[in-house]
Parts: structure tokens; C-alpha cells; sequence
């Protein structure tokens, strides 16, 4: 397939060119004299003591370099596949001229960022072993870095997807798997975020979660606007910078937020803020954040409305300018991830406990402790506030022009998420770490109890009645993609009802009887991958059997309850496997913990069999009476459809099928039709 053919246009004069390109040597010159500043003042390249083993000068200053180069080209490759595939119109499934060409870029770039991440990893074992580069790059110190040590492993998954990513921008045409590209790169650029001084802090469920969002919020944000600084023509400049204009008030909001609870963790108390040089580059970052935010307000006072008009110069001049402060901002960052914190990350004498949970030992568990513990987890409390705060804007627009949205679904939708909140960030969320059987009882209700209410809240049914269509038919907005992404043929496959009876029957099997259990529950990482996987199959499985939104498969109600009746035997069967194990669930982990308060290990496995059996019959009978009431509405539907065709066949004075059935029945059933 050829690549599109670019559309007619005036000549592009080669002065934006020029432009364009002193902008961007601006931008790295402002990131390299900002980086080697904060360096000196914060100390993180001064030669180590006396006796300590030393890497050299190449390594300590060229890691990072190296490491702001990666961050860069990560940014650039995640704005431009982001901007191709979202900002930009495009010609049907395909791309438009302006979109391919970022698309390329975005490859030429990924496969660049690739390199410099080798490099970086190279880098990072040499620091890592206080040797020069020469004795530190060898194959079996690279092989045991990257398959031992977390910094490694990142690193290396890093460079593979930016290699996915090269490969795939190089040869795709189609807006969907820019899309996916995108994703792709966002990732790649987040996994750093789970290995150093986040990993290792104490109180790590927020540590961990607001750098993943810090990191990922900066790179749409400045990523974006290289995007536009790279567009030629005027006229797709205008719409494009109005799109991203939105996007970057978000990623503001996103990066001061998580900037916030990042600061908190690090610094330990207010007056390291002044009294420590990591509290200093935290100020310059936080004044750099500000500068940020006022070019967003002129931009969306000044250089939009010149955009409108055909006057691109006021939006490249501020916009080259901000793209140096950011730069300088990339610089800072990377500063603070080689200098030391306030808080160590590793004290001289470390709580075991708190280095496995990321919290002390709570107490013994009572009723009330269940609801006045708390585990700050900033991954889960962000999902409680933003997809009730949507939810609640989407029901405000409807009512606000005058349409109706039933309020059972509203109760059911919140009530789904107090729920989840209450299982993850109060008691439940902090004993499930200590107690199998309390992590039994948050895994059935985050599969169970919190999908089914979910699901009746019919979320995707409200945001395609809230959404507004997009005005320009060649861009997608949300509305367009959600309405893409619940008619995908992966929609489809995960609403086959076998696929996701699967789905959830590989929670309960695959993942308690194999070691996948223990390794997840090591990781922060893993933790969250686990408790989200329980919640998004839930969801799936639920979404099949009770659903009400578009894009399910639609199936007959018998065939909802023999599925729903197959779970449910599914379900009895592993509460009846725990019972029966004699080994111990996850021995490593639940056996390093300690608490004086806990029973026995195989007491509380028990226990955990107990609730896996009995847990889920209280929801699994909801859900079927929900089915049965179902099934009741269904026909009833379908009689008065069947009723208003009978009276308006009346009407006309024709037969409608009702009627036409009931001759044929009538003449069967006729004396002259039975046979002798």
C-alpha cells in the first residue's frame, strides 16, 4: 500500500524550517546547561569518598545525559503518534498526509530512543558497579543485569517497545494502530517509574502511581507540543493546537497532582523544602510548572485565536519558548532522580516490613479497624474520584438540557465505586497484604460484588448520550472512539460469553494454583496488576450476563443463565480445591511477614477456602434475579411491540405477523387439514 499522497498546497517557505530547527537546538541547549547546574548544586556528580568504588567521570556524567536523551526521544515519540492519531483529521481508517509524516518521525525517533536506552542501561550497570565503562560492558554483566536486577529489566522492556514502536510507525497507514502505537510508547516511557526512588521509598502505593501519572502526563504534554511545532500547514495547525489545548489543561492538572503527593513522599517534612538541595530542585520545578501554565493561558487567549486567523508566527515564538522550558524542566527532573532524598530509600536500619508492604504492621483486625486503617493507594483513589466525577458531569449535562437518566443507575454506579474504594484504600486494602483470607474476601468482592454495580450503572450507554459528536467528521473525538472501541472485533471477542467465563475462571485457577500469586504480590506493580485484572474481568464476564450498554454480544436469556450457572459451579469447585489443599498458598510471602496477632498460616488458609466457597452465593443469586427480572422486561418489550404492530395493522387494515402466525396456526389446526 502506498503511502497517502500529501494535498495540494501553497510552497512551504523554508523559513519556519530554520526556525523550527534553532527552536529545537534551544530547547536541548536549555535542557543540557539546566541538567549540569542542577547536578553541581545538588551534588549527585561529585566524586564519591576515598576507598568506595568509582565509575568515573564518563559514567557519572554520562548517565545523566544519557537518561535525559531517553526521556526526550521518549517524549517526542509519544507526541507525535499521539498527535497523528488523535489531534489530526484523517482520511477515513488511514491517516492523513500530515498525521504519516509525524508517524514517520515518531519511528525515526522510537528506533533513536531504542539506542540511547542501551546505552542507558549500559550506563546504569556501570554506576551500579562502581566500574568503568570498558570492564562493566560485558555480555554476562549486561545478561545478569537485565534479567536480576529491576532497573534492568525495565530498561531492556523499554528498549524492545521502542523498537515494537519503530517498527510498526514505519509500516502502518491506519489511525487505529497509531492509536495502539501510542499506547505502546506511553508505556514504554511509564516503566521506568517503577524501579528507583519511587520503588524503594516507604509509602510506595503513592509514590510509585504518582510518578507513572507524572511521567505520562508530561510526556503527552510536551511531546504535543513538539507535535505542532513540527505541522507545516496553517489550516491543520489551527484545529490541531485547539484539540491539544484541552489535552494540556489535563496534563497540568495531572502533573501538578501527582507533583504534589511526589514531594510529599520524598521530602518527608515542609522545611526539607528549603533546607535540602533536593527541596531546592523541587522548587525549581514547581516555578518551572507555573511558567508552563501561563503560556498555556496565553496560548489559549492569544496565539489560538491568531491561529484561527492564519497568523501561525505568535504561536511558534511562544510555543518555541515553552518548548525550552520544558526542556530545562526535563533537565531539572532528571537532576532529582540522581540526587539524594531527604527521606533515604535506604535507612540505615530498614523495617523489614515496611520495605515488603510500604507500610508498617497494622494491628490486630477488629470490625472497626477494617474502616479506620487506611492504605493511601493513589492508584485507586484517583479511579474512585475521576470516574465519579465523569459519571456525575455526564448525568449533569443530560439533565442540564433537559433529558432524563434513571437514578437507580447513578446509586449503582457510586455504590460500585465506595465499594471499591472501601476494599483497596481502608482495612480490607491494608490486611489483604497480612491475611489470605482477608485478600479472599477483597478478590471476591472486587470480582463479584463491585462489577455487577458497575455494570447496572451503564456507563458507556451515558457517556455516548453525553458526548459530543465531533464537528469535524475526518477528526475522532471520545465519543467517536468509544463508539469504535465497543464495535472493535476485540470487543467482540472479549464478550463471547466463553471468552469471558475464561477470563474469570483464570483469576481463581491460573492465579492461585501456579507461583503467579506470590510473584505479584512482591511487586507494587504486580499488586495493582492483580486487583485491576479482578475488577476489569468482573466486569467483562458481568457486562455479558447483566449488561445493558451497546456493543455486547445478544445473546437469549437461557443461554445468559446456563453461563451464569456455569460460573457459579466454577466458583464452588475452587472454594471446594482450597479446602482440599494441604500446601500453603504463597508460603513465601505470607510466611515473611510476622504479626504476633496472626494465626497460623494453614489456619487462615482455612479460613480463606471458607469465604471462597460461601462468598459468592449472596451475589451470584442477585445476579440471578437480575437475569429472571431481565428476561420478564424482555417479553414484555417484545408483547407491546407485538401489540402496537397488531393495532396499527388494525388501522390500516392489514395483517401484521401476529396475525398472519395465528391464520396459519387456525388453518393446521382445521378439520379438513388433519390427515386420515
Amino acid at each position: 500500500m502506498s503511502a497517502p499522497s500529501t494535498p495540494t498546497s501553497a510552497p512551504v517557505s523554508a523559513q519556519p524550517g530554520r526556525r523550527r530547527a534553532l527552536a529545537a537546538l534551544v530547547a536541548a541547549a536549555a535542557g543540557l546547561i539546566v541538567l549540569v547546574v542542577a547536578l553541581r548544586a545538588g551534588g549527585a556528580v561529585a566524586s564519591p569518598l576515598s576507598g568506595l568504588p568509582d565509575a568515573g567521570a564518563g559514567t557519572r556524567w554520562g548517565l545523566p545525559v544519557a537518561r535525559l536523551l531517553v526521556d526526550a526521544l521518549g517524549t517526542l515519540t509519544v507526541g507525535l503518534a499521539m498527535t497523528a492519531a488523535f489531534l489530526l483529521p484523517g482520511d477515513g481508517r488511514l491517516l492523513s498526509a500530515a498525521g504519516y509524516r509525524l508517524l514517520r518521525r515518531a519511528a525515526l525517533g522510537a528506533g533513536c530512543w531504542a539506542v540511547a536506552t542501551v546505552a542507558l542501561l549500559v550506563l546504569t550497570l556501570s554506576d551500579l558497579l562502581g566500574t568503568p565503562l570498558p570492564q562493566a560492558a560485558s555480555m554476562a554483566g549486561l545478561a545478569s543485569f537485565v534479567t536480576s536486577v529491576s532497573n534492568g529489566r525495565a530498561y531492556a522492556l523499554e528498549a524492545v517497545l521502542a523498537l515494537v514502536v519503530a517498527a510498526a510507525g514505519a509500516r502502518t497507514l491506519r489511525r487505529n494502530t497509531a492509536a495502539w502505537i501510542t499506547v505502546a510508547a506511553t508505556v514504554a516511557v511509564m516503566l521506568p517509574a517503577f524501579t528507583g526512588h519511587a520503588a524503594g521509598a516507604g509509602n510506595h502505593q503513592i509514590a510509585v502511581t504518582a510518578l507513572a501519572m507524572h511521567v505520562v502526563a508530561a510526556a503527552l504534554w510536551a511531546g504535543g507540543l513538539a507535535a505542532l511545532l513540527a505541522l507545516r500547514r496553517t489550516d491543520v495547525l489551527a484545529g490541531a493546537a485547539a484539540r491539544y489545548s484541552r489535552l494540556a489543561l489535563g496534563c497540568f492538572v495531572v502533573v501538578a497532582y501527582s507533583g504534589v503527593a511526589n514531594a510529599y513522599v520524598r521530602l518527608g517534612t515542609l522545611d526539607q523544602l528549603w533546607r535540602s538541595a533536593y527541596g531546592w530542585l523541587i522548587v525549581g520545578k514547581t516555578l518551572a510548572l507555573l511558567v508552563l501554565g501561563g503560556f498555556g493561558a496565553l496560548h489559549r487567549a492569544r496565539t489560538l485565536p491568531a491561529l484561527a486567523a492564519r497568523r501561525p508566527g505568535a504561536f511558534r515564538r511562544f510555543a518555541g519558548a515553552e518548548a525550552a522550558v520544558f526542556a530545562a524542566t526535563f533537565g531539572l527532573a532528571v537532576a532529582l532522580s540522581r540526587s539524594p532524598t531527604p527521606v533515604p530509600t535506604n535507612p540505615p536500619n530498614p523495617d523489614p516490613t515496611t520495605d515488603l508492604l510500604g507500610f508498617a504492621m497494622p494491628p490486630a483486625p477488629t470490625v472497626a479497624r477494617m474502616v479506620t486503617e487506611v492504605v493511601p493507594d493513589l492508584f485507586f483513589l484517583t479511579v474512585v474520584v475521576v470516574a465519579a466525577g465523569a459519571y456525575l458531569a455526564g448525568v449533569w449535562r443530560l439533565r442540564r438540557r433537559g433529558d432524563a437518566w434513571p437514578v437507580e443507575r447513578t446509586v449503582c454506579w457510586l455504590a460500585g465505586l465506595a465499594v471499591l474504594g472501601a476494599v483497596t484504600l481502608l482495612g480490607f486494602g491494608k490486611y489483604a497484604y497480612v491475611l489470605f483470607s482477608v485478600h479472599m474476601a477483597q478478590h471476591m468482592t472486587l470480582a463479584m460484588v463491585v462489577p455487577v454495580l458497575l455494570v447496572l450503572g451503564a456507563p458507556a450507554t451515558l457517556a455516548l448520550r453525553a458526548l459530543r459528536p465531533s464537528p469535524d467528521p475526518t477528526v475522532r473525538g471520545p465519543r467517536e472512539w468509544l463508539l469504535l472501541a465497543l464495535h472493535s472485533r476485540v470487543t467482540r471477542l472479549l464478550t463471547h460469553p466463553v471468552v469471558a467465563l475464561a477470563l474469570v475462571v483464570a483469576s481463581l485457577y491460573g492465579l492461585y494454583f501456579s507461583n503467579l500469586f506470590e510473584v505479584l504480590m512482591r511487586t507494587h506493580l504486580g499488586h495493582l496488576a492483580m486487583l485491576t485484572h479482578f475488577v476489569v474481568s468482573g466486569y467483562l464476564f458481568f457486562w455479558v450476563v447483566v449488561g445493558v450498554d451497546p456493543g455486547r454480544r445478544q445473546l437469549p436469556h437461557p443461554v445468559l443463565i446456563l453461563v451464569h450457572f456455569a460460573s457459579m459451579t466454577f466458583h464452588a469447585f475452587f472454594g471446594m480445591a482450597l479446602m482440599l489443599q494441604t500446601s500453603l498458598f504463597a508460603a513465601g510471602w505470607f510466611g515473611a511477614l510476622h504479626p504476633a496477632w496472626r494465626a497460623s498460616l494453614t489456619a487462615d488458609q482455612r479460613l480463606a477456602a471458607g469465604i471462597a466457597w460461601s462468598f459468592g452465593e449472596i451475589p451470584a443469586g442477585a445476579v440471578m434475579v437480575i437475569l429472571v427480572v431481565q428476561w420478564i422486561r424482555a417479553d414484555e418489550r417484545e408483547q407491546r411491540r407485538l401489540d402496537r404492530a397488531a393495532a396499527r395493522a388494525e388501522a390500516e387494515g392489514t395483517e401484521d405477523d401476529l396475525a398472519r402466525y395465528n391464520a396459519f396456526l387456525k388453518a393446521a389446526n382445521a378439520p379438513d387439514a388433519q390427515p386420515r
